[in-house]
């Protein structure tokens, strides 16, 4: 029987992650059934949760790459995209981020997700900031130059860290950071033209 239902979450594994509606349709099961087989192989080392209804296989797990993790990333919460110091890290304007660690900022609630040894944390942003992201691979990440005001709005209120140093400026589109800057407050502006000389 273990043998058969291996080969069903190897089938749901060939992606990053599946739902627990996926396991019920592959499985045949009604969703509470499904839940409870789902818990089971949690415990057993089987599956991964990512959270609730979310899910990998102990293998998948293993072998995901960093676009894997950015797509866990997006639906993990939505609506959020990719930024603060992972995306530019994504973009080589810094060396600085962690291994295993994503940033991404959010409308709904500033969260971290802690799953085995990675890290998906998210920042909560009011509408007027949330934006100019792109979806690039299938994963909806900011354009470098957002990444960079999205750390810099946090940093200037005192709810963001990043070593500044690490950043490459000259790879900042200075002319899109003035543009985007605009509708950010006061604060926000001299600190941008602090680090950015603009």
């Amino acid at each position: 029987m273990l043998s058969k239902n291996i080969a069903r979450l190897q089938e749901l594994s060939r992606k990053p992650y599946f739902t627990l509606g996926d396991v019920a349709q592959n499985f045949s099961l009604q969703p509470a059934s499904a839940r409870v087989l789902c818990s089971r192989y949690v415990r057993q080392g089987l599956l991964v949760r990512f959270k609730n209804n979310i899910y990998t296989t102990a293998w998948k797990w293993e072998s995901l790459t960093r676009q894997d993790l950015f797509k866990i990333a997006n639906v993990l919460q939505v609506p959020s995209y990719i930024s603060l110091m992972t995306a530019l890290a994504y973009y080589d304007v810094t060396t600085q981020a962690q291994n295993n660690y994503q940033e991404s900022v959010c409308l709904k609630r500033s969260i971290a997700y802690n799953v085995r040894e990675a890290v998906f944390s998210y920042v909560k942003l009011q509408n007027r900031y949330y934006g100019d992201f792109i979806k690039k691979d299938g994963v909806f990440i900011a354009t470098k130059e957002k990444a960079f005001l999205d750390a810099a709005y946090l940093f200037s209120f005192g709810k963001y860290k990043f070593d500044v140093d690490s950043l490459d400026m000259k790879k900042l589109g200075l002319k899109k950071l003035k543009s985007l800057l605009k509708v950010y407050p006061e604060k926000t502006k001299e600190t941008v033209k602090r680090l950015c000389g603009i």
